[in-house]
């Protein structure tokens, strides 16, 4: 299946908009809390990337996982880390200082790349770091000693655990052995799933909540992130990039409609120099690359 440039565009715009809905979702659970959260969200990925994979690739990606070798399990822990941090972090933070901290991993991921792989940082991309470092500082000000601040350092396990996929997928393939992305994912969901189990005990969820569970595994996560991957196809990194950034404009928009929650003047502010930084760097990357 291959797309055009228009119809991926549009495509990366849904998935944004289905990736965002996780923060409004969380706050209508009744009673799931915590791991158990992560643990009916991520079975249920399982659950529909069996059904998904299968449409996409044929029925012998299976025996392809199996075969794939010890890296897939690496970056399937990664999605894993991913995956609990992220929902975890919902439970204890806004979701505005959630999405905010996860935008940082562009950046993040280009400081590990230097570490480990030797690739340059240009210029511009070390002016948007201490721009999205003073961003997130000045989020934060307000919220040391707090449970808040707590959910904040938990959100960073997500961009963190990216970097280091990104950095592991990017080393094999320059070993001529290349990662597919989305059985890593489905790998990671049944880690996650299997990680979070006894977390979860006893479970607390009502049949409303595993309900709304059911729908982030299915339309939050597995859908977006097999279609992704055919976007990823068509498009350049900076445009995927950009565009991906749109989750934390609808993600905060949604659940301050849907929920109710206001972000604080410190959060738009240092979410606003965050997200000028991750657009300059990439506007920046494209100029100068065209």
């Amino acid at each position: 299946m291959r797309l055009t440039h228009t119809q991926a565009v549009g495509l990366m715009v849904a998935n944004a908009a289905m990736w965002s809905i996780a923060g409004v979702v969380t706050r209508q659970l009744e009673s799931a809390r915590s791991f158990e959260v992560t643990f009916w969200r991520s079975l249920f990925t399982v659950v529909a990337l069996l059904v998904i994979l299968p449409l996409l690739q044929g029925r012998g990606v299976f025996q392809k996982m199996r075969s794939a070798g010890p890296i897939l399990w690496i970056s399937g822990l990664c999605w894993a880390t991913m995956f609990t941090a992220f929902m975890v972090a919902l439970t204890l933070t806004t979701v505005a200082n959630v999405l905010i901290t996860l935008a940082v991993g562009p950046l993040l991921t280009a400081l590990v790349a230097r570490v480990t792989l030797g690739h340059p940082i240009p210029w511009r991309t070390w002016g948007a770091i201490v721009i999205a470092g003073l961003g997130i500082t000045w989020m934060f000000a307000d919220q040391i000693g707090g449970g808040v601040l707590l959910g904040s350092f938990v959100a960073l396990g997500v961009p963190i655990a990216g970097a280091i996929n990104w950095t592991v997928v990017q080393r094999s393939h320059a070993q001529g052995h290349d990662i597919d992305l989305v059985p890593a994912v489905m790998v990671g969901a049944v880690l996650s799933t299997l990680l979070t189990l006894p977390l979860s005990w006893p479970f607390q969820a009502s049949g409303v909540d595993i309900s709304w569970l059911a729908m982030l595994g299915l339309i939050q996560l597995a859908i977006p992130c097999a279609l992704s991957v055919l976007c990823a196809q068509v498009l350049k990194a900076p445009e995927v990039s950009l565009l991906a950034l749109l989750e934390v404009i609808f993600g905060i928009t949604l659940a301050w409609i849907g929920a109710g929650e206001v972000p604080g003047p410190n959060v738009l502010t240092g979410g606003c120099l965050v997200l000028l930084a991750l657009v300059g760097n990439e506007w920046l990357g494209w100029r100068q690359r065209s």
